[in-house]
């Protein structure tokens, strides 16, 4: 086949970047496992792990060719790819300088990711068996659908809604599914009567500095080749993970102290925010995005408190709200001399009119879909443990291991 248009020194940039976003996974895991109480942390580090390797036989069969697919109707991809036919390591097809297999690879892990972020809503509650239907089911109907319209010539794209790295397709999609789930999944038994604190501390702030760290190939990867669109990309991250930190952690400080917690979801919320605009905003504007970004979270899930919603490790207010919120600051922020797309700031509403439109639509897709699904799951397999499973914890109930062990 031909090679002429492969470029290696790209190639081998998106490989480790696509190592990176797989660590991201992991580190998931790792945010989450510590977040739970001691008799589910191998439970809740488990959900993460069988995302990964959930998704990876899904996309490998057909999830990849729904997403990534020849268009149909500006819905779905069709099924020319299933089991990567067709999809080869020499040869691009998608005016880029890597080959097929690697955007393919890149793709999966935003794919398992997405899925690992929404078992927020599933903390110390739900089966395994369950878990496993569900989130097939999920990344067939809610993520690769999504993932169509945005990045794979649906009608968004169509249209001329922009996602630079997932705010759309990864934390819109992953926060208002966790939220919808709530719902069907319903509270932990005692939620609210009796305390329910993070375990492992430590180990959550070990999994947000996996997730900092494997953000740079998640969103400078994006770029798709070492060029001067992945260094903005990389630069703006972290300012926006900063500003994020301190601006959540001032506001919790505001009302009591500075928490280590505060301060690593502040930093999720200021990477979560950046995502979809990180190709095409400056530093001056990342670092506005991720201190708006590390207040608005917050008070959402303030909000979420109040409302007496369990969405256990608060994927809604962080990667929703957050997701939310940066894809609408790209039609704010927006500049042409970086991204070529001129935001409010630069004198175009057009761009946040675009952004408001597809952000909303997803928005109530994910959540339409996702509480279908769940519905359905539920209703046929029962999502959630019985109360004794739930009292005993799911580390012995579900995989009879404990941390003890």
């Amino acid at each position: 086949m031909d090679t002429s248009t492969i470029s290696l020194v790209d190639t081998g940039f998106l490989l480790i970047c696509t190592a990176f976003v797989i660590l991201m996974t992991f580190g998931v895991a790792f945010f989450y496992g510590g977040l739970v109480r001691r008799k589910n942390i191998i439970s809740m580090l488990m959900l993460s792990f069988i995302s990964f390797a959930l998704v990876t036989l899904q996309w490998t069969f057909f999830g990849y060719s729904l997403a990534f697919g020849p268009d149909f109707m500006g819905i779905i991809g069709g099924l020319e790819n299933c089991g990567l036919l067709g999809v080869f390591a020499d040869q691009s097809t998608r005016n880029l300088l890597i080959p097929d297999m690697v955007f393919m690879v890149f793709q999966l892990a935003f794919a398992a990711i997405t899925l690992a972020i929404v078992t927020s809503a599933l903390a110390e509650r739900v089966k395994l068996s369950s878990f496993i239907i569900f989130g097939l089911l999920w990344t067939t109907l809610v993520y690769d659908p999504i993932a169509h319209w945005v990045w794979g010539n649906g009608w968004a794209a169509t249209m001329g809604i922009l996602d630079f790295a997932g705010g759309t397709v990864v934390h819109i999609t992953a926060g208002f599914s966790a939220l919808a789930l709530v719902f069907v999944i319903r509270n932990r038994h005692g939620f609210t009567q009796y305390s329910m604190n993070p375990s492992n501390i430590p180990l959550t702030l070990i999994g947000g500095a996996l997730l900092w760290f494997g953000w740079f190939g998640f969103n400078a990867g994006s770029a798709y080749a070492i060029n001067e669109i992945a260094v903005n990309a990389f630069v703006v991250t972290n300012i926006s993970a900063a500003a994020g930190s301190l601006s959540w952690m001032t506001a919790s400080w505001i009302y009591g102290k500075p928490g280590s917690l505060s301060m690593i979801s502040g930093t999720i919320a200021g990477l979560g925010a950046i995502t979809p605009a990180a190709g095409f905003v400056g530093p001056i504007a990342a670092f506005c995005i991720g201190t708006l970004a590390g207040l608005i979270c917050y008070y959402a899930l303030m909000f979420r408190l109040k409302q007496g919603w369990d969405e256990s490790l608060d994927a809604w207010a962080i990667h929703g709200v957050g997701g939310f919120f940066g894809t609408l600051c790209l039609g704010i922020f927006a500049s042409v001399t970086i991204g070529g797309v001129a935001g409010i700031i630069e004198g175009s509403t057009t761009q946040f009119g675009l952004q408001f439109l597809g952000a909303g639509i997803i928005t109530l897709y994910a959540i339409i879909a996702t509480y279908g699904i769940a519905f359905f799951v539920d209703i046929l397999f029962g999502l959630r443990v019985s109360e004794d499973e739930e009292y005993v914890g799911l580390d012995l109930s579900q995989h009879g291991e404990t941390t003890d062990m």
